[in-house]
């Protein structure tokens, strides 16, 4: 077998640390493809991705194009001879993009799949109050994370883990995943399980805002696991009424109390240090906060700071 000669497709952070594991394990990465630069913060300045930086600092040559269709962005491919192809956290490739290497393209998903296909399978683990999770390797095909499984390594959910305490776990085992999958590709000494599909199965569909919205009305359990999935990106969020003010809040942590009450859902239930949300069957205690225009904060710390009427509550 000819040696490798890899290309890694990766964007965000989480790409970042498979990328080390294989420069350390001195694989020849031979280019690196990840998002264009795009323009963030107040002064719109232009801000690379983490792999470009990481790229950069390694001096592999990086693309990055716009269409991955592009018959200039095609050739540049083709010219740097690889023959893997390794992606993380990047987008959906065209057929022509992943069928170019000799051993092919796999892809590395943050889910024990068939379970949680698609963009955000940190968080809808966790939401969904899954006690474990895992990593999986397969070969890229024509859908979203369909193809030939070809490892899978599991790791356990904590109860009080937040996405990125998974997400690190899950940086840190998907990068030996990783590595233990090239290794049986450059040895040929590995077999593929196809992917089986069934009613049971749960997706990890994009997250947006509107999806980020609390609703008091759900089991207390249901609503600490919401909360702990979405932080701290992008975060849980309500509306505290307080009087005439209405404030958009996210949170970020909290704990659950089993306590019988009479009180309607939402209420809040307050002292100088303390903010209770009464709920079905006890109360969520909110630990650390964030009122709009205001930084994250613990709640004793945002209590200083508000005077909260009697009849306070969150929407």
């Amino acid at each position: 077998m000819e040696a490798l000669r890899i290309i890694f497709m990766g964007t965000p952070e989480f790409a970042v640390g498979i990328l080390d594991m294989l420069v350390k394990k001195e694989y020849t990465v031979v280019g690196v493809i990840t998002a264009p630069d795009r323009p963030s913060g107040r002064g719109r300045k232009l801000n690379e991705s983490a792999v470009k930086t990481y790229a950069i600092a390694k001096n592999i040559r990086v693309l990055q194009p716009t269409n991955l269709k592009d018959e200039n962005f095609l050739e540049n491919l083709k010219s740097l001879n690889a023959n893997l192809q390794i992606v993380v956290a990047f987008r959906m490739l065209p057929k022509v993009v992943w069928k170019m290497p000799t051993y092919g393209t796999f892809n590395l998903h943050a889910s024990l799949l068939p379970q949680y296909r698609g963009a955000a399978p940190i968080n809808w683990a966790i939401i969904n109050g899954e006690t474990k999770t895992g990593v999986t390797t397969f070969f890229i095909d024509e859908k979203i994370d369909t193809g030939a499984i070809i490892l899978q390594d599991e790791a356990p959910i904590q109860i009080d883990d937040n996405v990125e305490d998974l997400h690190d776990r899950l940086m840190h085992l998907g990068a030996h995943t990783v590595i233990k999958t090239v290794e049986r590709i450059q040895q040929g000494n590995f077999e593929t399980t196809e992917q089986v599909n069934s009613d049971d199965l749960k997706e990890a569909h994009k997250i947006h805002r509107e999806t980020c919205e609390i609703d008091w009305h759900q089991p207390k359990e249901d609503l600490y696991n919401f909360i702990r999935g979405l932080s701290p990106y992008p975060a849980a969020w309500t509306t505290l009424i307080n009087g005439d003010q209405q404030i958009i809040t996210k949170i970020y942590k909290a704990s659950m109390l089993t306590e019988q009450h009479k009180l309607p859902i939402g209420n809040l239930v307050f002292t100088k240090k303390e903010m209770k949300v009464a709920v079905i069957n006890g109360y969520l205690i909110l630990e650390e906060i964030q009122l709009q225009g205001k930084k994250r904060m613990h709640v004793k710390d945002v209590l200083n700071g508000l005077n909260l009427e009697e009849n306070a509550k969150m929407r």
